[in-house]
């Protein structure tokens, strides 16, 4: 009897103890998939803050990279969820980023040197590589002197028509959107206008002629700029862009044909300018000079006839592209 009650002691410890095991690693199992979860959300958390995008773009050649980067999946594949707007009326686009619809777009080195100057904290990030041919009335006569020209009044456009067209007494017609200015060449009320490619080519398909503006600069005056409140709160996204955009700069060295077809295809253009736009050399993402900044303020305070009092620090940040 008592060897009995001896054996039943045995079996009841032994079950206790499987029981009081089975909890143990039940806890640690539940305390794993605990941790397990809070990184998870921790990861959603920080993705779906730091690492989404809202670029805005122009009708040019300067988006190329963007919109080859978009279509062929590299920001998704590096990480950033990029969304990329395109404006062709470049004070929207300066609403929209002024009014935080944007974190960052396409614009020029005279609209930042303003827009910083007047207190907006916006960064240069990366230069962009353009074309810009004149547009020239079909009827022009070569010998006139007295011209009409479309362009924007703070803008890359007038930058260029100064440093252009100094043979020519020139009237300065201001007017912000590029198909208007299309349509007042066509009609004779301008002689001519600046106009980025591939909106140049669609001109020329027209009727109109193209003249290529040779750019005797380091850099392209068009850059990307982007928000102070973006540099700060999503840095990582805005290294991965940076890395997609040179990844696409990459594809289109190689070979620039699909990067035509994207254009000709997102800005609703007509195929048979295709071999007819002016490609510039692109190159990877880099920041412009102080030397060439200094030399557009020059201008610029020429034009708004006052002193631009900017530091090269205030308009450049280079931390995305090392």
């Amino acid at each position: 009897m008592k060897a009995k009650n001896y054996f039943f002691a045995i079996v009841f410890m032994v079950f206790v103890a499987l029981l009081a095991g089975c909890g143990t690693a039940g806890n640690e199992k539940s305390e794993g998939a605990k941790e397990t979860q809070s990184n998870s959300e921790k990861a959603v958390e920080t993705s779906g803050e730091n690492m989404t995008l809202e670029v805005g773009v122009m009708p040019a050649v300067d988006s190329a990279p963007i919109f080859l980067a978009d279509q062929k999946g590299y920001f998704e594949e590096l990480g950033p969820d990029v969304n990329v707007q395109l404006y062709t009326n470049a004070m929207n686009r300066q609403s929209a980023l002024q009014s935080g619809e944007l974190d960052g777009a396409m614009t020029d080195v005279i609209a930042l040197v303003n827009n910083v100057e007047n207190g907006f904290d916006i960064k240069v990030t990366t230069s962009t590589d353009a074309s810009f041919p004149f547009l020239i009335n079909k009827d022009f006569d070569e010998n006139k002197k007295d011209i009409k020209v479309g362009m924007m009044e703070v803008s890359v456009s007038n930058y260029l028509a100064d440093r252009s067209l100094e043979p020519y007494n020139v009237q300065k017609v201001y007017i912000n959107e590029i198909p208007a200015r299309l349509e007042m060449i066509a009609k004779g009320q301008l002689d001519m206008a600046v106009i980025p490619e591939p909106m140049a080519s669609q001109g020329e398909l027209n009727g109109l002629k193209k003249e290529l503006i040779e750019n005797m600069d380091e850099f392209s005056p068009d850059v990307m700029v982007f928000t102070g409140k973006a540099i700060g709160e999503k840095a990582e996204a805005l290294k991965l862009f940076h890395q997609a955009y040179n990844k696409a700069v990459d594809e289109i060295v190689k070979d620039d044909s699909e990067a035509r077809d994207i254009l000709i295809q997102t800005l609703d253009l007509k195929p048979e300018i295709k071999e007819n736009i002016i490609m510039p050399e692109y190159q990877h993402a880099r920041v412009p000079s102080e030397e060439f900044l200094q030399s557009v303020m020059k201008w610029n305070e020429e034009v708004i006839g006052k002193k631009v009092n900017v530091s090269y620090e205030e308009l450049v940040d280079g931390s995305f592209i090392q």
